[in-house]
């Protein structure tokens, strides 16, 4: 199920980037995303609890399927919308926050530095390999799920969040400049909740954002 009006995303021009976020983590300060009245922007009230059960009579890897399938597309999307700002001279590394570089591993086990372009782009491409791959997601009738689907998952969503949390923490001042911070906060709540109800992620692979999943928490916005 999805709450995001695409169509409003549409025709969105660039906008001037602006430095407040890097500014105020410099200093010391919280992250703009930790305000608490743009944190509360949401497009959607309540608990996502409800909307990450598995359904009755829903195949479990069927319903994993279907919301990777979903959460893949969605942040796909929102990351294109600050794609023009994430470029290879504003985001060197594949960061997230002060504290948090990622690195990727190529084909010979070598860990390599790369710009967050480079990075992401390398992960969607990868991530849209899988999915498209009938051996991984089968779509055929009858067809079964392979025994490590759940390794394959967790591999996908662990990468899903790096990107999230380099939007957060690198692109939030674009979001807010676009009104589409509640946009964002939602998905992002979702996709917490989706990943804690199904044990999809370790809780150092969200260490980057783990205050704002702390504040959700707390609002009853995401329930463990």
């Amino acid at each position: 199920m999805s709450f995001f009006g695409f169509g409003k995303l549409t025709g969105i021009g660039k906008q001037k980037q602006a430095s407040a976020q890097a500014s105020a983590v410099a200093k010391g300060q919280p992250p703009l995303f930790l305000r608490r009245d743009y944190a509360l922007s949401h497009l959607v009230k309540g608990s996502f609890k409800g909307v990450v059960q598995q359904p009755k009579y829903t195949d479990l890897n069927e319903w994993l399927a279907i919301n990777t399938f979903e959460f893949f597309n969605l942040v796909n999307l929102f990351y294109g919308v600050v794609t023009d700002f994430c470029t290879i001279g504003e985001c060197p590394t594949m960061s997230a926050g002060p504290n948090t570089e990622y690195t990727w591993t190529d084909t010979q086990r070598k860990t390599i530095k790369l710009t967050a372009p480079q990075y992401i782009d390398y992960v969607l491409s990868q991530i849209q390999t899988t999915l498209d791959d009938e051996r991984v997601f089968p779509t055929k009738i009858g067809a079964g799920f392979p025994k490590d689907i759940r390794g394959t998952l967790s591999v996908i969503y662990r990468h899903l969040f790096r990107i999230l949390a380099h939007i957060y923490w690198s692109h939030y001042v674009e979001l807010l400049n676009l009104k589409i911070e509640g946009h964002v906060n939602s998905l992002f709540a979702h996709f917490i909740s989706f990943v804690k109800e199904f044990d999809l992620l370790e809780r150092k692979d969200m260490a980057p954002m783990v205050d704002l999943i702390a504040f959700y928490e707390q609002q009853g916005v995401i329930v463990v």
